[in-house]
């Protein structure tokens, strides 16, 4: 199977190895900077989220997209997964995939 194109799961602390590269996380918004929505990630970073449909703040949001730099993702999909949200077990949920990468081919 080509993995090439599936996308890393990725915390903010993850992020920063996958710039240049698809990514899908989740961020609880915290506010809408012009048409940029700011959110913090499962481990507690500030990432700002490009192209990004628009979603309550508070709420948790699914992102699929290319990562633009260590705090930035350019968004192709987002989901709105509302205000009730196991962040803990997705961040360990990311941890777990990029130690072991072959299972989630």
């Amino acid at each position: 199977m080509d993995a090439s194109s599936l996308p890393a799961f990725a915390n903010g602390e993850i992020l920063k190895t996958l710039v240049r590269q698809r990514v899908r996380t989740v961020v609880q918004v915290q506010r809408n900077d012009g048409g940029v929505l700011v959110g913090q990630s499962t481990d507690g970073h500030q990432l700002a989220i490009r192209g990004a449909m628009d979603v309550p703040v508070s709420h948790f949001m699914e992102v699929f997209g290319t990562a633009e730099s260590d705090q930035s993702i350019c968004a192709e999909v987002c989901t709105d997964f509302g205000n009730n949200f196991d962040a803990e077990s997705f961040n360990g949920l990311c941890k777990f995939a990029n130690k072991v990468k072959e299972l989630f081919l």
